[in-house]
């Protein structure tokens, strides 16, 4: 099939036509009683198995070998930081400390848990058991979004679609990276939160003290008692997990200090605008800084600031969003999710090729529902997704030199980027802002 016939369910109004109640997680059961064989999710009913997701686990299965494949091989050295930063990272952890002092460890405490598991895995290697633990991710990601996309009215598979067609783009960096592995949570408590809010919040604060954009994806929950129940168990689950891993291990929040210090990395919306500068006679250099590679020389730190101030802005957004926001459906939680970490993304003072994990995950979130109105922007960070290889590993030498090629392509890259956030914004905005609030809410 081609790209874009994986939304081929997907030939529906894009605007909601009725407010939705204020209490979101309903059920629908006929006859009042326990759902029939016929009402069970088609994932439970091996029956249309062949129909609904045969033809998704054989392209998931021959894709992933050939992401393997090309894992084995070595290509690009992909791995390296498997190898040696996140094995070297578990050993400490093993001894009870965080890498303190240590300027490239610059994640939330709970990414200790990720980065010691593949060393608990008996008979396994460590780079192995990473491995694995990633593929399985990968899988169980796929096995949600098909839970979510079938059997159900108003229901899509072009989620799952989006998932196995896109994360082989990114060729084998997603099993090279721990973004598999905190992308599969932040999907578990998006796809929970309508009929288990509790549970929605509580894997979603597991997932940001792993990495801290999950913060985002309850921001669209409806007002009432789905918010609250969400919002709740999500500070609990966070708070807990911090408090037990800040007791149990020496220097957990190190990390805060080594985040303060970034400044520009060549792949970011800032960047961009330097690589131009530098073809045109701007004497700065990439070095390797912090972990990554930035940029360093006049006007880095303008941009930085430029950078905060921006996402700054995208939080007041959002919040202005959620303040006016009176239209709720099924897929409004999802839409907001996606909008909310694509908006954090474009004005990060980072976006590294593996971020695009995270928006493919939430794309494929929002097409499990016929109501989306993401369908263009989950196309545009497909088309973001393929640039982004090109970029890295392919060409990501021209990149670090700052050649010309090297500035078109992330050039490229961030303007797709940029595009699918104000889309998603507009169009968030269009389908739950009512008229009125729309027309008070311009100068």
């Amino acid at each position: 099939m081609s790209l874009f016939a994986l939304v081929e369910e997907t030939q529906v109004a894009e605007a909601p036509t009725e407010t939705s109640p204020p209490d979101w997680h309903t059920v629908e059961v006929r006859h009042g009683g326990t759902p029939s064989r016929a009402d069970r999710p088609a994932l439970l009913r091996p029956a249309t198995w062949p129909q609904t997701w045969l033809a998704l686990a054989v392209y998931w299965l021959a894709s992933r070998v050939v992401m393997l494949a090309l894992l084995r091989s070595g290509q690009g050295d992909i791995a390296r930081e498997v190898h040696f930063l996140y094995r070297h990272w578990s050993e400490g952890f093993t001894h009870g400390t965080f890498p303190v002092g240590d300027v490239t460890w610059q994640y939330p405490p709970g990414a200790a848990l990720v980065m010691l598991a593949p060393a608990l895995l008996p008979g396994l290697s460590y780079f192995q058991g990473f491995v694995l633990l990633s593929l399985a991710a990968d899988a169980v990601v796929l096995l949600l979004l098909l839970r979510a996309g079938t059997g159900r009215p108003g229901r899509s598979t072009a989620g799952a679609w989006l998932w196995v067609l896109a994360l082989p783009l990114l060729m084998h960096l997603p099993y090279a990276r721990y973004d598999l592995m905190v992308t599969v949570v932040a999907v578990g408590a998006l796809l929970a939160l309508p009929a288990r809010p509790r549970l929605g919040g509580a894997l979603a604060g597991l997932a940001a003290l792993i990495k801290l954009w999950p913060l985002l994806t309850v921001l669209g929950t409806p007002r009432g008692r789905t918010t609250r129940q969400t919002w709740t168990t999500l500070a609990l689950s966070a708070g807990g997990l911090l408090l037990v891993l800040c007791t149990a291990f020496r220097g957990a929040l190190g990390f805060l200090s080594a985040q303060h210090h970034r400044g520009v990395e060549i792949e970011s919306l800032g960047g961009t605008f330097l690589h131009v500068a530098e073809m045109f006679g701007w004497p700065g250099r990439v070095v390797a800084h912090y972990g990554s590679l930035e940029f360093v020389g006049p006007y880095v730190a303008e941009i930085t600031t430029a950078s905060l101030l921006l996402t700054g802005l995208a939080l007041v957004w959002l919040l202005m969003w959620r303040v006016r926001a009176a239209r709720w459906t099924p897929a409004t939680p999802y839409d907001a999710a996606l909008t909310a970490v694509l908006l954090f993304t474009v004005t990060s003072r980072v976006i590294s090729p593996q971020y695009l994990i995270w928006l493919i995950g939430l794309g494929a979130v929002c097409l499990t529902m016929r109501q989306t109105t993401q369908r263009p922007v989950a196309a545009l960070v497909l088309l973001a997704t393929a640039v982004t290889t090109v970029d890295y590993p392919l060409f990501f030498a021209d990149v670090t030199a700052a050649t010309w090629q090297g500035a078109v392509i992330v050039a490229v890259r961030n303007a797709l980027l940029v595009a699918a956030a104000l889309v998603s914004c507009v169009r968030l905005w269009r389908t739950s802002v009512p008229h009125r609030e729309r027309l008070t809410a311009l100068p």
